[in-house]
C-alpha cells in the first residue's frame, strides 16, 4: 500500500514541478479562460510558436490540457480533472489537490 502512496505523491510532486514553470501556468491560466488554439496562446503570452507548442505538449501528455483539431487547427482546453471557478483554478490528482487563485 505505501507503494501506492508513494507513486501517487512522486506523480503529484512531478505536477508541481510541471506548473512551477511560468510559461506552463501562464499557459493553464489562459486556458482557465477559454478554449484557444497555438496562434491565439502565441500571441497572449508574445513568445514564438515552437516555444509555445513544446510546452503545450508538456502538459497535454501530462493530461493537464486536451487538444482537439477543429479543420487545421488544434484547440487547446483544461483537462477535466482541472476546474476554474470563481477566480479559482483547482487541479486534482486524487488524494491530492492544489488551489490557485487567479
Amino acid at each position: 500500500m505505501a507503494r501506492s502512496s508513494d507513486e501517487t505523491l512522486a506523480s503529484f510532486t512531478y505536477l508541481l514541478g510541471l506548473l512551477a514553470d511560468s510559461t506552463r501556468l501562464r499557459l493553464v491560466l489562459l486556458l482557465a479562460n477559454r478554449e484557444r488554439n497555438v496562434t491565439s496562446l502565441c500571441e497572449e503570452l508574445k513568445m514564438a510558436q515552437p516555444s509555445v507548442s513544446h510546452h503545450l505538449g508538456l502538459l497535454r501528455m501530462n493530461r493537464l490540457i486536451l487538444g482537439k483539431r477543429k479543420g487545421k487547427n488544434v484547440i487547446y482546453s483544461l483537462a477535466p480533472n482541472i476546474k476554474a471557478a470563481g477566480g479559482k483554478l483547482k487541479i486534482s490528482l486524487p488524494p491530492y489537490s492544489v488551489t490557485v487563485d487567479r
